[in-house]
């Protein structure tokens, strides 16, 4: 049976959303999972960073491969693999071993995200591709407002681990949506099939390209501030704020709430105003705001109630920088080159992903500063990318 098109894109996001659930509901876990394998609290967050670094290399693999054999073959593997590797991080016995499964749940999660992006661009029509983008990103969004929650009651009641087997629950869920519901959207006559070398050049296009690095560093710097709250709020809310545990996800999933709504804002409201003029503006309002959150961190204004809503407004801007950004990246290269344009964002993406989580580690102090340093480092950032842009002609 083949899914209504409306239906095709919260297939995708659902598919997409794998990757903020596997981190974010693992996330109020940390203090146990330490706890339990006896490691310290920095090997704690490696286990993190693992995760990001295996989606910032995971994409390399299903670019080329979508491009060349269809969507869904590459699907079937990265969704496999993630299920597997849920499980081995059910059953692993110490630090070491959950970090490498961690990674390789990493590896099997981004196939959602960047086989999804190139299903959107092969299904939609570009005047319809930010819609498009929005939905993905209330059904991607709407992982970090329930994820915490759900890893919360999930510990208090059956430990850490049965968060890693419900994740690999929702992995085999969307391995059967994917065989009963998605028909493949890359048809043969579209297909490039490359070797390693092939590829290779692909990427080596794409990086010489002016226009595409511009905008996805434009994305990736800006969705830098998210991967920054998710890795700085842990220790901002539960030990600087001193917030219960099992309220966290209620103050960390508001934050995200800013997210979804700043996106569908800009899917329908925006919808018809210049992309590229509405990316400026959200970068600058970014930089604004994380400036706002830093001087509110420094002087620890009001606490945890002037803290709250300078993060709710700095995190909001992002939904409005990822989809003009992605839409930027994507409209122009279709057909042969979406999956391999997809892919090579997404590495860009989660790579300055991880490089800001590690970075708010490094930086660790008793205050909200680090997290909202490093915030407005990769705001600032995000302007810069747009000088790569070629000269108007």
């Amino acid at each position: 049976m083949t899914a209504h098109p409306r239906m095709i894109v919260i297939i995708l996001g659902a598919f997409t959303a794998l990757a903020p659930l596997a981190i974010d509901m693992y996330l109020p876990a940390l203090p146990a999972i330490e706890a339990d394998f006896a490691a310290t609290s920095t090997q704690a967050q490696i286990t993190l960073a693992a995760f990001l670094a295996g989606f910032a290399l995971g994409p390399a693999l299903y670019g080329p491969v979508s491009d060349g054999w269809g969507r869904k073959l590459p699907l079937y593997g990265g969704l496999g693999f993630y299920t597997l590797a849920s499980l081995a991080c059910v059953l692993a016995t110490d630090i070491q071993t959950f970090t490498i499964a961690r990674f390789f749940q990493a590896v099997g999660a981004c196939a959602g995200g960047v086989i999804g992006r190139a299903m959107v661009r092969d299904v939609y029509p570009p005047q319809d591709m930010q819609r498009a983008y929005a939905t993905l990103m209330l059904v991607m969004g709407g992982a970090p407002i329930v994820a915490p929650l759900l890893g919360g009651w999930l510990i208090t009641w059956f430990g850490w681990r049965s968060i890693f087997a419900t994740q690999a629950l929702l992995g085999a869920m969307c391995l059967a949506l994917l065989h009963f519901r998605l028909q493949e959207s890359h048809p043969p006559h579209l297909r490039h099939r490359v070797g390693i070398v092939g590829a290779l050049a692909s990427y080596g296009r794409l990086l010489a390209d002016r226009s595409f690095m511009a905008y996805a560093l434009a994305g990736a710097f800006g969705m830098a501030g998210l991967f920054t709250y998710i890795s700085g709020s842990p220790f901002v809310f539960i030990q600087y704020h001193h917030v219960p545990l099992e309220q966290f996800g209620w103050f960390f999933g508001a934050n995200a709430f800013g997210f979804i709504v700043a996106g569908q804002l800009n899917g329908r409201a925006l919808g018809k105003l210049d992309r590229h003029k509405v990316l400026v503006a959200a970068q600058w309002a970014q930089v604004i705001l994380s400036t706002a959150l830093l001087a509110v961190a420094v002087t620890d204004f009001a606490g945890l109630a002037g803290l709250s809503p300078a993060l709710f407004l700095a995190i909001a801007c992002i939904g409005f920088i990822a989809p003009n950004a992605s839409v930027l990246v994507m409209a122009p290269r279709g057909g042969a080159m979406a999956g391999t344009a997809s892919a090579l964002m997404g590495m860009l993406q989660f790579a300055i992903g991880a490089a800001a989580s590690v970075l708010v580690g490094l930086l660790h102090a008793h205050s909200a500063i680090p997290m909202a340093a490093v915030m407005l480092g990769f705001a600032l950032l995000g302007p810069l990318s747009l000088r790569l842009l070629p000269p108007a002609k």
